[in-house]
């Protein structure tokens, strides 16, 4: 097992982590190198379920916050062990997300008498299906170890401050046919003609662009895969549309499948998977500091992220970690030495 310095140069945390493989599904030498390392602090307290590893001051403070992160990666496409280039990091988990880990875990070492109390949150499974995210995890087996008044989740944001998240739906709808011979079309009815019904109204649909909070989100419905078809002479009696409906957090999901039932009005309509998206919660005075002593404009996060779950036990959230999130999941991915410095610099002074 690797023995992880947490207290060294956070540029070289971040390489150790990231060259500990940690696809999804494979995260428990690394869970048990961060568990190890932060054991040895005795300012902190440290707590385990599976691969999800979370360590807490308990000084008292009147404000509480949490700071998150994944350990998981998708898998290795050849970009291990990293490599120093210039002034950058290059491989796999360099932006998604270990360099924010990295940040928080050299904080959890250091900051023993931080000015509010401090929740530090590593898990597992996030880069795959939602049933098995460890966060999730936590939030139904131990939702007291996640208890704050403000989270950050260290997703990369290239430095800006992006409050709160879209809510995601997905819908399958089918369209009905009449099977028939090909050479013999005129008998049947087309159900993939038929679906051109569903993609009429897709490419009429103007998306929302809603201010949520001082923040400007931009939703999305789109149709991502259709199947329909059994043969290469058979007319088709059943075509499905699959749709994504990507929305900004001052709709519940319960309206947005209000929504997509009016906007798909007679057509058969089955909602697959949903998630909520999360407000942004800048107004809390935590957070409105740290924006503060940023220096940007936060924006909205344009995707889902697991702040959703912190705002499903009400307490607002923010994405914020060193990196451009477009170079997450790519062979070339890597990540600004400069922007790991910055995060740790900001979340130092914000708490000390």
């Amino acid at each position: 097992m690797a023995d992880l310095d947490l207290t060294g140069d956070v540029v070289a945390l971040t390489r150790v982590i990231c060259d500990i493989p940690s696809v999804s599904g494979d995260e428990t030498e690394l869970a048990d190198a961060v568990e190890a390392a932060l054991r040895k602090y005795p300012h902190l307290e440290v707590l385990r379920d599976g691969d999800a590893v979370v360590a807490r001051t308990n000084l008292g403070r009147a404000t509480r916050v949490v700071l998150a992160g994944h350990l998981d990666t998708v898998p290795i496409a050849g970009n291990l062990p990293v490599v120093e280039d210039g002034d950058v990091l290059r491989g796999r988990g360099t932006v998604d997300m270990k360099a924010g880990v990295a940040t928080t875990l050299h904080l959890a070492a250091t900051l023993t008498s931080p000015r509010y109390d401090v929740t530090y949150v590593y898990y597992d499974h996030e880069e795959v299906a939602a049933k098995l995210n460890g966060l999730g995890r936590l939030v139904r087996n131990h939702p007291d170890w996640l208890a704050g008044d403000f989270a950050i989740l260290g997703e990369p944001s290239d430095g800006t401050v992006e409050g709160g998240c879209q809510g995601t739906m997905r819908v399958k709808i089918t369209v009905p046919g009449v099977a028939a011979h090909a050479a013999r079309s005129w008998i049947g009815s087309n159900a993939i003609h038929s679906a051109g019904g569903v993609l009429d109204v897709l490419r009429a649909y103007q998306p929302r662009r809603p201010v949520v909070e001082g923040l400007q989100y931009r939703e999305g419905l789109n149709a991502v895969k259709i199947e329909g078809g059994i043969a290469g002479n058979v007319i088709p009696d059943l075509c499905t549309v699959f749709v994504n409906y990507r929305f900004a957090p001052d709709r519940s999901v319960e309206e947005a499948e209000a929504h997509l039932r009016e906007v798909f009005a007679g057509f058969d309509l089955e909602v697959t998977d949903s998630a909520p998206g999360a407000r942004p919660g800048l107004d809390k005075p935590a957070a409105k500091e740290f924006v503060d002593l940023v220096g940007r404009q936060p924006q909205a996060k344009l995707g889902w992220t697991d702040v959703s779950r912190f705002a499903a036990l009400g307490i607002p959230a923010v994405n914020y970690g060193p990196g451009d999130p477009l170079q997450a999941h790519t062979d070339g991915e890597h990540v600004p030495i400069p922007e790991i410095r910055t995060a740790l610099h900001n979340l130092t002074t914000w708490l000390s």
